[in-house]
């Protein structure tokens, strides 16, 4: 099947998906500050803490943009392969 600009698309998203959290977590002289505090806990913490989840929905939402198969059936050169080693 060629490839269209949809499925493109869809693979940008999925890698800009994938590289926010370590993007945003590398970059350290951008979080290294103590302000602004939330409940007493200076930035530079409760930023970490906040990319737990954020690390979650960005994997949750990669996996749900990748191609799964429904139907239940393999694909062919997996297939081909399996069946009929060289």
């Amino acid at each position: 099947m060629p490839r269209t600009g949809h499925h493109r698309l869809r693979r940008v998203a999925i890698a800009v998906l994938l590289l926010a959290p370590a993007a945003g977590l590398l970059w350290v002289p951008w979080y290294a500050g103590a302000e602004p505090r939330l409940a007493g806990t200076p930035f530079f913490y409760w930023y970490q803490l906040a990319w737990v989840p954020g690390c979650g929905l960005c994997l949750l939402a990669a996996y749900a943009l990748t191609e799964r198969r429904r139907d239940g059936q393999r694909d062919r050169h997996r297939a081909r392969r399996r069946y009929h080693p060289r």
